[in-house]
């Protein structure tokens, strides 16, 4: 999953307000940012290597250290960890863990194949953006605007009034988030606009991954907390 993920986050924040809304962020795409860092280091090389030329379904790496089993009990104990002490709360802790555990359950039903812990060993998730993408992205869709609905939901029964703008901004990055798997699900942006096979510096895959994950964590880190929103009682 990708934006998913991120709904996670915002449910959370919304439930245990002394965290800050960026600590769940980073919780809920933990083991994605590891993957990241891996690639650079070498560990979790990702191919195809340049970005216009990759989708969901032709996108390859062997996330053995970031999303396989085995590896989760130590993420999920250095989250709690760093939850326990940055806000001097065991609950904190213990819900950046769950968020954790949740990114890696979601991706069992939309995303890559994960396994125990190598490729060698069994394949615990259905691993549908190499074999039924669209169902992959559709499954995405349906958990986030579930979840988004029930956050809003509960802002409303908690006396959080936000305005439609706000509202708008919010949903429109998991829309955004949605349209884009779409568009690079099957048909890369190479065969999608006609781009020649050109080295402009820029086009490299996991950096502009990153920067999309950055973008994305910032702007909800901007718009979602509800010090932006304006409460009222409810009559």
């Amino acid at each position: 999953m990708l934006a998913g993920h991120y709904a996670t986050a915002l449910v959370a924040y919304q439930k245990f307000p002394k965290g800050t809304l960026l600590f769940f962020l980073i919780a809920s795409q933990l083991q994605d940012l590891l993957w990241f860092a891996l690639h650079f280091l070498g560990l979790e090389r990702t191919g195809p290597t340049d970005v216009f030329d990759t989708t969901l379904n032709n996108m390859t790496v062997d996330m053995l250290y970031s999303h396989d089993l085995v590896p989760q009990i130590i993420w999920l104990i250095i989250i709690f960890l760093a939850g326990k002490v940055i806000f001097k709360s065991d609950n904190i802790g213990l819900i950046g863990a769950a968020l954790v555990a949740g990114h890696f359950i979601l991706d069992i039903f939309s995303g890559h194949p994960h396994h125990i812990f190598g490729a060698e060993t069994a394949n615990i998730a259905l691993g549908l953006y190499a074999t039924n993408v669209y169902l992959a992205i559709a499954i995405e869709a349906v958990f986030c605007f579930g979840a988004l609905w029930y956050f809003f939901n509960q802002d409303e029964a908690n006396g959080i009034y936000r305005s439609t703008k706000n509202k708008a901004s919010i949903i429109g990055l998991f829309v955004f988030g949605i349209v884009f798997m779409l568009s690079i699900a099957t048909t890369s942006f190479r065969e999608l606009l006609d781009i020649p096979e050109l080295d402009l510096g820029f086009n490299t895959n996991v950096p502009t991954l990153v920067l999309t994950y950055v973008a994305m964590i910032w702007y909800l880190n901007h718009f979602a907390p509800k010090k932006k929103a304006t409460t009222h009682a409810k009559a």
